[in-house]
């Protein structure tokens, strides 16, 4: 299977004013991350709220993304869902739409007990998406799900035929390693912690899928393309500006802090759905006030730009 490698953005869900979901919105989206260097969109994950979705706008949100991407990045899919049957249909559907590669998260109600457990459920939803590359998402801080990672390959590689990898959105980063370096890097271990993306490459990631991808991929461009050409003291400092973006956006609720980050860039989502709420406008000066003082919007532009000259 071929591996993932850039950065693959989260995307966010977006609603019109009355609640519903904006599907308009999405080839918009998609031309702005194209534009912008992502490699690939990875769609109804954590901050594109799944599970606060049904499964039928999850389906069409993944139709209009294939559509909107026309092959041009690659698009995964989050199929996770507290219930095994629905996430096989999510599965079935995404693979019949042309997803490029599927991920789920551990059933988080009804918790496996077990590596054994949680790989025999993850078998089964990938085994209505037979074709498709297959990715564990392991979240443990949300899903409160924390098993030992190379376990979980190890009977992965024996029970799941189409087991292409991880989604690895979690801060230890020696298991990371581990993980990455298993049969001599066999597998596709994508990193899942924006603010710790320079620790991640140092490491040997290839590969990072994020949130914050969504609206400051040049910044994480530049982090990479300088660690690469061992320009480690410029690196470092743009992994500052990430690392200071994201202590500012978690002093609130952060998948809301975000969404008003994407509409302080110049794209509005909409409205949240509860149980989220949108920032209130004096929360929002806050935040805004939090990025400006640390330039953070012009620092994104410049890098965009510099990207720019370069391509």
């Amino acid at each position: 299977m071929k591996k993932i490698t850039g950065l693959v953005a989260a995307t966010f869900a977006a609603y019109n004013e009355d609640g519903e979901i904006n599907l308009e919105a999405i080839p918009q989206i998609v031309e702005k991350l194209v534009r912008d260097g992502a490699s690939g969109v990875f769609v109804c994950g954590t901050n594109g709220e799944g599970p606060n979705l049904t499964i039928d706008e999850r389906m069409a949100i993944v139709e209009a993304y294939v559509k909107a991407v026309n092959k041009r990045m690659t698009v995964m899919v989050h199929v996770g869902h507290s219930s095994v049957k629905e996430a096989r249909k999510l599965a079935a559907h995404a693979e019949q739409a042309g997803a490029d590669a599927l991920s789920s998260v551990s059933a988080f109600y009804f918790k496996p007990a077990s590596v054994k457990a949680l790989v025999t459920s993850l078998a089964e939803i990938a085994s209505a998406a037979p074709s498709t590359p297959f990715y564990y998402y392991n979240i443990p801080h949300l899903t409160g799900v924390s098993m030992d990672m190379l376990e979980l390959i190890k009977l992965a590689e024996e029970m799941i035929p189409s087991f292409a990898g991880l989604k690895y959105t979690a801060t230890t980063l020696h298991e990371y390693e581990a993980c990455l370096n298993y049969k001599g890097g066999k597998y596709d271990i994508l990193y899942g912690l924006d603010e710790m993306l320079l620790g991640a490459i140092a490491v040997g990631a290839k590969g990072a899928v994020g949130s914050t991808y969504t609206y400051a991929t040049p910044l994480y461009k530049k982090i990479i393309e300088n660690f690469e050409s061992n320009n480690i003291d410029e690196a470092r400092r743009l992994q500052m500006v990430s690392i200071k973006m994201v202590q500012s956006l978690v002093k609130f609720s952060p998948i809301p802090a975000q969404r008003a980050i994407v509409d302080m860039s110049g794209f509005e989502l909409g409205p949240c759905r509860l149980p989220l709420v949108s920032l209130n406008s004096e929360e929002r000066k806050r935040l805004k006030d939090d990025l400006e003082s640390d330039n953070f919007f012009n620092l994104v532009d410049q890098c965009r730009d510099a990207s720019m000259v370069n391509f």
